[in-house]
């Protein structure tokens, strides 16, 4: 009998050990700040005037890097001329977080590009013409098209996070070092700022709403000494932009859909205001 209350004892002691061993994230607070590369599906373009209504078909499109250096990655000033990600959350559980942030890619579509167009332009250009299926070179003089002031795709997301040192018993101090693993979905608005030349028409040079897309994602985090972390994540989605300006006349619109990847890596903060000191 007194060996079994000592092995009950025993056990008692390792359990509450092992359940103060486990992260508590509930309440806690993070912010991070990030670089991003992004690939995009071939998509039809749509354009809309009062002079003409076409379609080019299968365009394709690339993101645009900004070549590493500490101007303009680490500039005040600049700091948002490369691809860039910044996200704000909370944890409203010890596995559950709720965020907001925008992820600004850019969108570029290649220029003397083979593709179709169907539809008409009758405004007096060289380009007047009523076309079906027809096959057709985009060049330059033609059309300029770019969201490469943003491709911003501001969005709420709603992640899983799991302590992998947790679940396979890595001996590791978790005030030290966690290493999580993130599972998530988001949705949103897009608001590009988008460089859309049109022939001779005057670009349209400001933030629009456009669309809506929804994302999906996966990834790591490395919580280094309890406040700060590394990220990579792993992120594809799909983006509608049924309202996009192209001029600054208003009846100027363009249309499209696409899918995307997009992967990010970035560096954050991250704190529990409601945590027991011990």
């Amino acid at each position: 009998m007194k060996k079994l209350v000592i092995l009950c004892l025993l056990l008692t002691t390792i359990a509450a050990h092992s359940q103060e061993s486990i992260v508590k994230n509930k309440g806690r607070f993070y912010w991070f700040w990030g670089w991003n590369r992004a690939w995009y599906s071939d998509s039809d373009i749509h354009f809309t005037g009062d002079d003409y209504d076409f379609t080019l078909n299968d365009m394709w499109a690339t993101d645009r890097q900004t070549p590493f250096n500490v101007d303009p990655y680490f500039s005040f000033t600049r700091v948002t001329l490369p691809q860039t990600n910044t996200r704000i959350g909370y944890f409203i559980n010890d596995h559950i977080d709720i965020s907001i942030g925008v992820d600004h890619m850019k969108y570029v579509l290649v220029y003397n590009q083979e593709t179709e167009i169907d539809g008409y332009i009758h405004d007096g250009t060289e380009y007047d013409g009523d076309y079906n299926h027809e096959d057709f070179v985009n060049s330059y003089g033609f059309l300029k098209y770019e969201h490469t002031d943003g491709l911003n795709y501001i969005h709420a997301e709603i992640n899983r996070n799991d302590n992998l040192f947790e679940a396979f018993k890595v001996n590791v101090n978790p005030k030290k070092l966690q290493l999580n693993s993130i599972f998530g979905f988001g949705i949103g608005a897009l608001m590009p700022k988008s460089n859309v030349n049109l022939w001779n028409n005057e670009r349209h040079d400001a933030f629009h709403f456009a669309g809506y897309g929804f994302s999906g994602s996966t990834g790591l985090d490395l919580i280094i000494y309890k406040y700060f972390f590394l990220r990579g994540q792993y992120k594809v989605g799909f983006i509608d932009m049924p309202d996009i300006r192209t001029s600054s006349d208003p009846s100027d619109r363009a249309s499209q859909h696409f899918f995307f990847n997009e992967f990010f890596f970035a560096f954050g903060i991250t704190y529990n205001p409601f945590e027991k000191s011990e």
